[in-house]
């Protein structure tokens, strides 16, 4: 967006950043085959694809903690919100796109995001078809979208517990739960607001997107693709946050994307792959999939260890490991410009990220229980198994 003008009390300084008119990693939108929802890897878990299994470890693996549970409950009682009857006339604004996107920012900033971004929604990042893994009978249904901007929402998961965690324990699944669900509010709440002002709009967060979140983040200057498969990278939280997004037709001005060396960085870096408990992240090159750049990922592999953990909640030790997923003090800001804005510098950083033993846990900010709901009927144990670690 030309003209930004930084919020006294915006936590990044995004205004830093050098803005490109592409992506950096290549996408070729005419030889993009738009995907069903049905081919997500936790829809193939959930509909028998990966074995019987992982299908029953899928109805329990975020219920079985407590917290993570409490937290997916909320979340799936906002679903009936995500869209809803607009207005009976438009609300007099402004004849500014600028003001009106520097508006709908602040109001998303006002409701905690942590960080927003806007671009036109391509058409190729809508799904093909939707699918339900809570209604599998239903099968798969057409999906249309006529919306022509997207607003992305990112809440990051808590850089406290991501210090404390081991990267695949009990708590990791409440992690992305408690950014899933408060993305889904800010985007619920943003999406209504719109429609009163007498636009259409309309809800995503997890898992109930009709489109595929990564090209938004990219188009709406939001990261960079990592090696981490499908996973966009921001510049100041790393892989650390979760992400919704609110179409509309509301008129504004989209940002431009972003570049900060990550597509180098990662190619030297690949710190993901070495410890991903799975082997699902790649340490090779890129491939052009499906008209996208990316680097290879082993989605079944991933889901396996995410779905099926059987010493913990979940799995997120990729965003546990990752040199950009720090702490956001002066210390770790100046690492995070040099990183940024000096190339030859990266190796250095790469290297001192390993010598400084960060990616391991600091237990002494362990605040939650190891609780496990084994058989589903409530009864919590102590779980016998446990992937925390002793730093």
């Amino acid at each position: 967006m030309s003209g930004y003008l930084k919020r006294d009390w915006e936590t990044f300084p995004t205004e830093q950043l050098k803005r490109v008119d592409q992506p950096t990693t290549k996408i070729n939108a005419e030889q993009i085959k738009r995907p069903s929802e049905r081919q997500a890897g936790f829809c193939k878990a959930a509909a028998g694809d990966y074995g019987e299994r992982l299908q029953k470890e899928f109805r329990r693996f975020v219920p079985k903690h407590p917290l993570s549970g409490a937290i997916a409950w909320m979340r799936d009682n906002m679903r009936p919100f995500r869209d809803g009857n607009m207005a009976g006339s438009r609300a007099p604004l402004l004849d500014n796109t600028e003001a009106i996107t520097r508006h709908i920012k602040e109001t998303a900033y006002f409701l905690r995001s942590d960080a927003v971004g806007v671009c036109e929604l391509p058409a190729y990042a809508v799904y093909s078809h939707q699918f339900s893994f809570k209604d599998m009978d239903a099968g798969e249904k057409p999906m249309e979208l006529d919306h022509t901007h997207a607003i992305a929402i990112l809440i990051d998961q808590d850089d406290r517990t991501n210090q404390a965690f081991s990267g695949s324990d009990w708590i990791s699944n409440s992690m992305s739960m408690m950014s899933y669900a408060t993305s889904g509010f800010v985007a619920i709440t943003l999406a209504e607001y719109i429609r009163r002002l007498g636009y259409s709009a309309k809800a995503h967060y997890a898992p109930y997107y009709d489109l595929m979140v990564p090209p938004i983040l990219l188009m709406a200057g939001l990261g960079e693709m990592s090696r981490m498969g499908d996973t966009v990278l921001h510049p100041f939280m790393g892989p650390r946050f979760k992400a919704a997004v609110v179409t509309t037709d509301l008129p504004m001005t989209p940002d431009k994307p972003i570049d900060f060396g990550l597509q180098d960085f990662c190619s030297q870096c690949k710190k993901c792959a070495r410890e991903c408990p799975s082997k699902a992240i790649s340490d090779g090159d890129k491939i052009m999939h499906n008209g996208y750049e990316k680097w290879p990922l082993d989605v079944q592999k991933c889901t396996t260890m995410r779905v099926g953990n059987q010493h913990g909640s979940g799995c997120g030790t990729c965003v546990k490991v990752c040199p950009w997923s720090k702490p956001y003090t002066p210390f770790h800001r100046a690492v995070n410009w040099t990183m940024r804005n000096i190339k030859f510098a990266r190796r250095f950083g790469i290297w001192g990220d390993d010598l400084l033993g960060f990616g391991k846990p600091d237990n002494k900010n362990k605040w939650w229980f190891d609780l496990e709901d084994k058989n589903g009927d409530g009864n919590l144990t102590i779980p016998k198994s446990n992937n925390t670690k002793v730093k």
